[in-house]
């Protein structure tokens, strides 16, 4: 039978993912935690077999040997070869677990921390006509580059800078209380920065880095629509002390249109059309999205609010060659007043139309128009 005990120590299942045995051990660990537990040898005894088996299960080829063979698959009886003192250092294996939650692990001791350029954002509006057809926008926007004097050390010389010797270069000091919690807060000598710059730069007072200006060009493809993001690799902050520069984020918005609103790919453009138009039908033709004319069919009898569709003529698709249609939204435009002769033609049609009653000064009964309804 597979042996089970040190999963079940954990309360986690032999399938458990290393994260899921990470985490149950977290939780365990401080639950029978000595200084949470003070005087409870019972107590005392689970925590020193709760981090027996953590040592095993965080070791892939350690936690292969226990699943095949058990314990006797991890150094025979003793999984750590008689050298492994689970009295030694609690505090420490509670550094570890807490520097997980307040942001990270231990640095090596001596090493310089590197820090990432920051990223920037910055918001570009455009017409729809620029979202149709592409277009290369200039932008100028505040950032932070390397001081070329320096190379961005901050330093005198332009060479490197000591490590800091308080936190050996981790930027954070911990300290530890009441045995349990450890406090992590900056380095009070280097500020956070992992190194001590003894003589500073004189063109960026230290700080490696100097506030430009700076103007690109960025290309726009055709079809992006708003709250599309264009990511720009390496045009954010410098990095500090060889660390790679940020990004830039470019968020675009597309600014409305006197004619035409955007539906995903389509548009739609409300044109209005006169009361003959509409009865005898025509042609009528609008500026298209692209600078050409579209020429549109209204068929006989088209109704108020009727939608007629070009096939092709809406928006690209984002980075293809396909491309929306176009809906064209009818509106029949009534005349306010009209001509002696026009009043005269229009009682002239209404009284050839067997289907003009809508005018008659007849009033039915709610019961009537129900009856009229089934009949």
């Amino acid at each position: 039978m597979k042996d089970t005990e040190y999963y079940d120590l954990l309360e986690v299942p032999a399938s458990a993912s290393a994260e899921d045995i990470k985490r149950a051990f977290r939780k365990q660990a401080m639950k029978y935690h000595p200084d949470r537990n003070p005087g409870d040898k019972e107590a005392e005894q689970r925590f020193k077999k709760i981090n027996e088996a953590y040592e095993v299960l965080k070791d892939e080829q350690k936690r292969a040997a226990y699943d095949h063979y058990g314990k006797d698959g991890v150094s025979g009886n003793n999984p750590f070869g008689g050298g492994f003192d689970f009295g030694a250092d609690l505090g420490g294996i509670f550094n570890d677990i807490f520097a997980d939650f307040m942001g990270g692990g231990r640095a090596e001791n001596g090493r310089r921390r590197n820090y990432r350029g920051t990223d920037l954002r910055y918001t570009l509006n455009i017409t729809l006509e620029k979202a149709f057809s592409g277009s290369e926008e200039e932008i100028t926007f505040p950032t932070m580059v390397e001081c070329e004097h320096c190379h961005g050390f901050g330093t005198k010389d332009g060479k490197e800078p000591d490590i800091c010797p308080m936190c050996k270069g981790q930027g954070k000091v911990r300290r530890q209380q009441g045995g349990f919690f450890v406090f992590e807060t900056t380095c009070p000598q280097c500020g956070g920065s992992g190194h001590v710059v003894k003589e500073p730069c004189e063109e960026c007072s230290g700080a490696g880095q100097k506030k430009i200006n700076k103007t690109l060009k960025i290309k726009i493809k055709p079809g992006i629509d708003s709250n599309m993001r264009i990511r720009i690799a390496g045009e954010g902050t410098s990095g500090l002390f060889g660390a790679p520069s940020g990004d830039l984020y470019v968020d675009v918005i597309v600014e409305p249109h006197k004619l035409y609103e955007r539906r995903d790919e389509d548009l739609y453009a409300s044109i209005p059309i006169s009361v003959s138009c509409a009865v005898l039908g025509g042609k009528i033709e609008i500026p298209g999205i692209d600078g050409k004319p579209v020429n549109i069919e209204i068929p006989a009898g088209t109704q108020n609010d009727a939608a007629i569709k070009i096939k092709g003529c809406g928006m690209p698709l984002y980075d293809t060659e396909r491309r929306g249609d176009l809906y064209v939204i009818v509106k029949v435009m009534i005349p306010r007043k009209l001509t002696d002769k026009q009043k005269e033609l229009m009682e002239a049609f209404r009284a050839e139309d067997p289907e003009d009653k809508c005018c008659e000064p007849e009033i039915k009964t709610f019961w009537d128009k129900v009856k009229d309804l089934f009949n």
